[in-house]
């Protein structure tokens, strides 16, 4: 499948789940939860469902299930880390808004895990034979 069609049906189950979670988040910010507490619950329940639709639609992955969901968890553990790490240091050590930087980090991280998924998660991997 071309990249552009896994791209744009990358950023469709993105968009969709981003807008929820970051409704959610700021619903949750608002009532009293702190922002990295929100962020890690929501990411979460967002890698478990992206996971199935970046699977079974955006990819098409044909490969082994177990291999490629650990894989992905590893990605989002990294982006997860990157996050509550630019959360730390922009937010509680600079004072800047949570909400734009929860915003500007989901763009970034989407960005990230797109090329992880497409060149590491979901790649099948195949084997050659060679004639010697």
């Amino acid at each position: 499948m071309k990249w552009h069609i896994q791209f744009s049906r990358y950023a469709i189950v993105g968009i969709i789940s981003n807008a929820i979670g970051y409704l959610l988040y700021l619903l949750l910010t608002s009532v009293g939860i702190g922002h990295k507490l929100a962020m890690t619950l929501l990411y979460v329940i967002g890698v478990l469902q992206t996971f199935y639709f970046n699977r079974n639609w955006s990819f098409k992955h044909q490969g082994e299930s177990r291999s490629a969901f650990l894989r992905y968890l590893v990605s989002y553990a990294l982006g997860y880390l990157l996050n509550l790490s630019v959360l730390y240091i922009a937010v509680d050590l600079f004072g800047l808004s949570h909400q734009i930087v929860q915003g500007g980090m989901i763009v970034t991280l989407a960005l990230m895990l797109f090329l992880l998924q497409k060149y590491w998660v979901f790649v099948t991997q195949t084997t050659t034979n060679h004639t010697v």
